[in-house]
Parts: C-alpha cells; sequence; structure tokens
C-alpha cells in the first residue's frame, strides 16, 4: 500500500494525462461506431435480406485476434493514437449495429402504419417513430460497446497509442505490482463511470411513455 501511495504522489499528472488520453481513444472509436452502426442499422432493417450478411461479415472480423487488427493498421497508418483508434471503431460498430437493427425492426408495424397514415415522409417515421421507440435497445448496444472499449484501449499502448496501457505493460515487463494496479484500476474506474453515464442519457432520451411502461413492467 505504501509503495501504491507512493508512486500516485510521484506520477499523478502523468496518471490523469493518461487516463485522459486513454479515455479520448475510446470516446472516439465509440463516437465512430455510433456515426456508422446506427444509420447502417437503420439502413438494413430495409434490405433484411442483406442484414445477415453484413453482420456476418463484422462478427467474422471481431474473431480476429485484437493485437492482429492493430498490426494491420501499422503499415497504413503508422503507429500512434489513429490507428489504435481505427483499430477499436472495428470492434465498435457490431454491438452498436445489432442492437439498432434488433430495435428498429422491433417496431410494431401498426405504428408505422399509422404514421403513414398521418402523411409522414420514410424520414419523419425514422425520426419520430422508429428511433425513438428503439431507443432504449439502441442505447443497451452503445452501452456494451463503449464498456468494451475501455477495455480494449489497453493494448493501444502496444503501437504508441499511449493511455492506461503504458502503465500495465510497464509493471508486467518490469515485474512491478504498483504500476498495473495505477493502470488497472482507473480502467475499471472509467468503465463503471461510463456506463452510469450513458445510462442517465439513455433515461433523458427515452420518450416518457416507455419510461412509464418499463416501470409498470
Amino acid at each position: 500500500m505504501e509503495t501504491i501511495l507512493q508512486f500516485l504522489s510521484t506520477n499523478g499528472g502523468e496518471m490523469l494525462y493518461k487516463t485522459w488520453e486513454h479515455l479520448y481513444i475510446s470516446v472516439i472509436a465509440a463516437l465512430l461506431g455510433i456515426l456508422v452502426a446506427v444509420p447502417l442499422g437503420i439502413f438494413l432493417t430495409r434490405f433484411p435480406k442483406g442484414a445477415g450478411f453484413v453482420m456476418g461479415v463484422l462478427g467474422v472480423i471481431q474473431t480476429f485476434p485484437s493485437f492482429a487488427i492493430l498490426a494491420f493498421f501499422i503499415p497504413l497508418l503508422g503507429v500512434g493514437k489513429t490507428p489504435a483508434i481505427i483499430a477499436l471503431f472495428f470492434y465498435s460498430v457490431l454491438p452498436i449495429l445489432r442492437n439498432t437493427y434488433t430495435g428498429v425492426s422491433g417496431v410494431k408495424k401498426s405504428l408505422l402504419e399509422a404514421g403513414r397514415g398521418m402523411g409522414m415522409t420514410g424520414w419523419e417515421r425514422i425520426r419520430y417513430v422508429e428511433v425513438p421507440l428503439a431507443i432504449p435497445v439502441i442505447m443497451a448496444g452503445i452501452r456494451l460497446s463503449t464498456v468494451y472499449l475501455i477495455g480494449w484501449a489497453t493494448l493501444a499502448s502496444f503501437i504508441g497509442g499511449g493511455g492506461l496501457g503504458d502503465y500495465i505493460f510497464s509493471g508486467l515487463n518490469l515485474y512491478q505490482a504498483e504500476y498495473i494496479i495505477a493502470g488497472a484500476i482507473p480502467v475499471t474506474v472509467l468503465a463503471l463511470l461510463t456506463d452510469l453515464v450513458l445510462g442517465k442519457i439513455e433515461n433523458w432520451v427515452t420518450p416518457k411513455g416507455m419510461k412509464k411502461m418499463k416501470e409498470a413492467a
């Protein structure tokens, strides 16, 4: 315990910077995943025959070892944060895409017909009917993906991406537990806090009627 406190007093400033680096890599990758996966998931609900193929391809990509994905981008993008973010982006897409597709596909056809009867265009039905009703399922995918990314972002240190993985792998190489603890505990705290914040956002964007239905259930 004394060694850990001494480490924190000596490296507190650097630790804060690496925590910010770690969060930056994870959040940017998650945002890219959201920007791609949510529209693609909605698009695939219009072409369900292609949905299985797209998700199958992404599922295969997710089976690739993380190190292999990172190594693949080094010749193309070099080392640093950019290849780390791109590699993590590929891992973020599938959970968000799958949940978006499931959530939007699960909207009752009668509600869509009602919207059509009110003169809504296809875009208006997506914006005012399908996405609001699918929000809880979509947000569940975003939460799952983001929490996973925070854990996977420790691998960014292998290609010079920085973050808390630097401490973890330095501790493993030097056989110093304080380095491992200094990296592992903040990663866990970041994951828990991020899940909490995203839970609050989910509650904020979920339509009031759906909140009442969840409470009644």
